[in-house]
């Protein structure tokens, strides 16, 4: 994708805030920003989506909901609660974080009956909603990184996303989002974790990413107005 303006880069852009800090007045501040400057989407803890879906009723921006954030290590059953709270609470979309140990141990049946539990939940609802499936590509193999991909485009997801950002094995690369493109051809790609500049922004977007999850969006914002 080629950003030619500050418009498509907002467009592209989930406005996050995730911290277990986060106060209600951040959240509207949060969501006040993302209509200022028109990002696609916030994404916020389950604590604070339905604020959310309220701060941003009537305007462009969708609200996404996180399941099994940080370690995705819930079971089916909890996600599935998960998502479907969320989603009832007003979130458009989800992101969810990946059972780790299916993928480290190889265990596709696993990951693929989970993804599929959830993906029955936003599938079901009308509009349906979107689902996000977080790899944590930087704390993977690469044929682990091609295993999640491939289960994900397998079972239909929508996006398959990078990383939590919280991991320390780190976040977003391009070539982990060339790989990510390559081994999930029918899956939108998320850029997440360590995005932090216009130019980091641009990079992964140019590389193959649809979205840039990020908490540094207004940064990002400005500085490529600087650089137009």
């Amino acid at each position: 994708m080629t950003i030619t303006d500050e418009k498509q880069l907002a467009g592209c852009i989930d406005h996050t805030l995730l911290t277990a800090t986060a106060t209600s007045g951040q959240i509207k501040q949060l969501c006040e920003e993302a209509k200022t400057h028109g990002f696609h989407a916030v994404s916020v803890n389950p604590r604070w989506v339905a604020l959310a879906a309220e701060e941003l009723h009537g305007s462009k921006v969708a609200v996404g909901g996180v399941v099994s954030l940080p370690l995705g290590a819930d079971s089916t059953k909890i996600k599935v609660a998960q998502a479907r709270e969320a989603i009832f609470a007003g979130a458009d979309e989800i992101d969810i974080v990946a059972d780790l140990a299916a993928i480290i141990e190889g265990n596709s049946p696993y990951l693929s009956n989970q993804l599929k539990a959830v993906l029955k939940v936003c599938r079901s609802m009308r509009p349906p909603v979107l689902l996000k499936v977080i790899i944590e590509s930087a704390a993977l193999s690469r044929q682990q990184k091609i295993l999640a991909c491939q289960i994900a485009d397998k079972c239909g997801l929508d996006f398959v996303k990078t990383s939590t950002g919280m991991n320390p094995a780190g976040g977003a690369t391009v070539e982990d989002i060339k790989l990510m493109k390559e081994n999930a051809p029918h899956c939108k790609i998320k850029a997440a974790g360590g995005i932090r500049t216009a130019k980091q922004a641009v990079e992964m977007l140019e590389a193959g990413a649809d979205r840039i999850g990020t908490s540094t969006s207004v940064r990002i914002i400005n500085e490529f107005r600087e650089l137009q």
